[in-house]
């Protein structure tokens, strides 16, 4: 885990590569319930015998499922100390090189791009790759921009 307890740790930190997470499996279930979510229920992500005959011979999760998925990752690679509010600024840029296909299993990555000094905190873009196992391409990468304001500067 890397932790980070101030501006100075979190600009020391760019270009540090923040590892792995576990890997979890990416079910019917949880894309059903993505669906119901978002209201994106199309025949691709949530009706399987149709999929069967599809463009991936399966159920595949939806890109924005695997997007959001950096909010569970972020977490696990990082964490920080004596922090009086993060923010979730919002995202550079989203990929999604290959779809993730339903019994996937799927891990976060995590590299610090840029860090920042902005008015009493820190502006930090770390990317997410969201690797599947077994594929040489991930399923989404993003650069996430988050605003963190420590209580000890």
């Amino acid at each position: 885990m890397n932790t980070f307890g101030s501006v100075a740790a979190v600009l020391a930190a760019e270009g540090r590569d923040l590892g792995v997470t576990d890997w979890i499996g990416i079910d019917q279930r949880r894309i059903d319930t993505f669906a119901d979510a978002t209201g994106d229920h199309q025949w691709i992500h949530v009706e399987p015998q149709r999929a069967k005959d599809g463009p991936f011979g399966a159920c595949v999760a939806h890109g924005y499922l695997t997007l959001a998925l950096a909010n569970l990752f972020l977490p696990q690679l990082v964490r920080y100390e004596r922090l009086k509010m993060g923010v979730n600024y919002g995202c550079d840029k989203v990929r999604f090189p290959a779809p993730v296909i339903v019994g996937a299993r799927v891990r976060g990555r995590g590299e610090v791009l840029r860090a920042e000094e902005i008015p009493a905190g820190v502006q930090v873009v770390v990317r997410v790759t969201v690797e599947i196992e077994g594929s040489n391409k991930p399923g989404c990468v993003v650069d996430t921009i988050s605003r963190l304001y420590f209580t000890n500067p």
